[in-house]
């Protein structure tokens, strides 16, 4: 399976710990919420991770107004 996820300004908490919602479609085009607690680049070249930061800060409005996930959501 491959998802295209796009990054949001919403963070939640899920058990205690932070995590940023991003949302995005399957390959099929079923729309799913992603909830990221890290995030990291392979390797250390210090042109992709100034590159990697500067994306990461370009935020997106979520597509609607979630204020809780159901747990039944979350696989």
């Amino acid at each position: 399976m491959k998802i295209t996820v796009t990054n949001t300004d919403k963070i939640v908490n899920l058990n205690g710990v932070p995590a940023r919602v991003w949302e995005g479609e399957s390959e099929q085009g079923v729309p799913v919420y992603c909830f990221i607690t890290r995030i990291a680049i392979q390797g250390n070249v210090k042109e992709h991770v100034e590159q990697f930061e500067a994306e990461l800060k370009e935020c997106a409005e979520p597509s609607v107004e979630v204020q809780s996930f159901p747990t039944k959501m979350i696989i």
